[in-house]
């Protein structure tokens, strides 16, 4: 049976996220994104306070919430600072779920149970130079060596790549299958091969770590293969379909945030003897955004609630994904432009909404990448 209401447990959760991010992040958020700077003390917070582990089953000591749940989190830290999020994120939905899928007992013991407890940060190290929408194009290697493997290449655009702990690689272990031959590892920070060859300056999110990594001759354990060898493509896929739901409910969260300032501004200044939002071409712009916004939501809860049942949802979670971003990003453009030449100014979280929310349309699959995944499911 499909619902349009929280239950009690996904309300209460909302309630105390929301109060959480509204009281420990948005007023930091504008610091720490000028000083291009991630507070991992919030990741650690978050850990003590269990909400890393909502997503995940209580066998595994996780908090056995769901894909709606994860969607709330997701809306609730997106609109208090996306860059701050992202790193949450990435930790919790990429680099923690492909543990909690794929990894052994001692996997999970050794990075899930600690990385739920924020005290181990995860990166996920997918996209190279030549080589992100296109993972057939991967020129990691990870060579077998008696019971080792050996991994040389390049990851670049890595969120959290330089204040990780572990990271969780994409590595060819049979070149000839192209993206077939990619299996999955994790890799400890400071493993001898292991550097970080530089970090990134961003247009935006700015207060998430960004790094390139190299890996030269880099030894590892045959204990560091998360899930089966050649499996890392399709085990890569699940994780990535998971967690487009996710970024939905993140571009939601972001788009919320300048829509419900925006609202503000224009009921409180004065132009022409009346305020702003008392005239119609303004009214109409803010009925449009509430009807996108809604849309969004709606896209976004679907592909979970799908998620939750068990259901194939690849195509639902791509429709979410796609038109959640770029319904964010119209919405910020619009929120710069209702707020003027203030809003443009750097003192402004508006100016940070509009910054932050391109590279929603980028990561997790570009906008592009959704049409394609969509089409493929249209049958097309």
């Amino acid at each position: 049976m499909i619902g349009f209401s929280l239950t009690e447990e996904q309300r209460l959760f909302q309630d105390a996220i929301r109060s959480f991010a509204t009281r420990e992040v948005a007023p930091i958020a504008r610091e720490y994104d000028e000083r291009e700077e991630y507070p991992i003390h919030i990741l650690q917070k978050m850990g003590e306070l269990g909400y890393l582990g909502v997503p995940f089953s209580r066998e595994i000591g996780g908090g056995g919430g769901n894909s709606i749940m994860a969607a709330i989190m997701s809306e609730e830290m997106g609109y208090a600072s996306a860059g701050i999020y992202l790193g949450v994120y990435v930790h919790v939905f990429l680099a923690l779920n492909a543990i909690a899928r794929f990894g052994n007992d001692e996997q999970k013991r050794r990075y899930l149970v600690p990385g739920m407890g924020g005290n181990k940060v995860g990166a996920w190290g997918f996209a190279e130079p030549d080589a992100g929408s296109d993972p057939g194009s991967m020129t990691t290697r990870a060579t077998r060596d008696g019971d080792d493997y050996v991994l040389d290449g390049t990851k670049t655009y890595i969120t959290n790549g330089s204040i990780a702990d572990f990271v969780v690689v994409t590595a060819n272990t049979d070149p000839a299958k192209g993206m077939r031959g990619l299996s999955l590892f994790i890799v400890d920070a400071g493993a001898p091969g292991f550097t970080v060859a530089r970090k990134f300056r961003k247009l935006g999110v700015r207060a998430s770590d960004t790094a390139e990594l190299s890996f030269h001759a880099c030894r590892v354990g045959r204990g560091a293969l998360l899930g089966d060898e050649s499996g890392g493509f399709m085990n890569a896929m699940r994780v990535l379909t998971a967690g487009r739901i996710v970024s939905a409910g993140f571009a939601v969260g972001t788009a919320r945030a300048a829509f419900d300032q925006s609202l503000k501004h224009v009921s409180g200044r004065q132009a022409f003897g009346q305020p702003v939002g008392q005239f119609q071409g303004i009214q109409w712009q803010f009925a449009d955004m509430a009807v996108e916004l809604e849309c969004a939501k709606l896209l976004t809860w679907q592909a979970a609630w799908m998620a939750d049942q068990g259901l194939p949802h690849i195509k639902e979670a791509s429709m979410a994904k796609l038109y959640a971003t770029e319904m964010c990003a119209r919405i910020t453009g619009q929120a710069v432009l209702l707020h003027g030449a203030s809003g443009y100014m750097m003192e402004s979280d508006i100016q940070r909404f509009y910054r932050d929310v391109k590279v929603m349309e980028i990561g997790e699959g570009t906008s592009h990448i959704q049409r394609n995944t969509i089409a493929r499911q249209l049958g097309l």
